[in-house]
């Protein structure tokens, strides 16, 4: 077996190539020897640690682990491609909200909360922006899709699990405090979709 820090920088290669996050199960792909997870996870917490006082991090999300620019960077960088990011409509953002509290839902569960008919077009954006999918049927009379949210949601959120979002009352607040007339039209996004860092 090769030695920890061959290991290591063979681990960092391979993360700081890939444009997804690589998983443990991906990691371990890279060598013939038998790596324990174990091993790997220390392996991975040492580069977090070396890389901790640099522009680029390495976290930890849903899909796996991933270098992305620190958050202190990011401003500068943004500088380079100054497309604005996606905005979305208070409608899109209180539906992906419902289904990420309250998931699986359906779009029936998601009109009674918000309390209005949610458009075929909401449910689109957030499909093809990867956030929701459906993971099963509710066992009803017409089998109503259930929505939950996805490893993209959570990776784009820079999260590893569902636990990790902001406490529901910091999202009523911010819904709260954003004009509504300043939001697009209530049935799609304003821009296409762009991977946030």
């Amino acid at each position: 077996m090769s030695s920890p820090s061959e290991v290591k920088r063979v681990i960092e290669a391979a993360l700081l190539s890939s444009q997804e996050p690589l998983s443990l199960v991906d990691l371990k792909r890279l060598f013939e020897d038998d790596i324990g997870n174990d091993t790997l996870r220390k392996l991975l917490d040492e580069l977090r640690e070396e890389w901790s006082e640099r522009a680029v991090e390495l976290v930890s999300v849903a899909s796996g682990w991933r270098f992305q620019t620190a958050a202190s960077f990011r401003p500068f960088i943004e500088r380079l491609n100054p497309e604005k990011p996606p905005r979305y409509s208070r409608a899109v953002m209180e539906t992906l909200a419902i289904i990420a509290y309250r998931q699986p839902v359906t779009r029936g569960d998601v009109e009674d909360i918000r309390g209005v008919v949610v458009s075929t077009q909401i449910i689109q954006a957030l499909e093809s922006r990867g956030w929701i999918d459906v993971v099963g049927h509710r066992e009803t009379p017409g089998q109503p899709a259930l929505y939950a949210t996805t490893r993209t949601f959570l990776d784009d959120l820079g999260l590893r699990t569902l636990q990790e979002l902001p406490p529901l009352e910091e999202i009523a607040r911010t819904l709260q405090l954003e004009p509504a007339t300043s939001q697009p039209a209530a049935n799609e996004p304003a821009a296409p979709a762009a991977t946030p860092q």
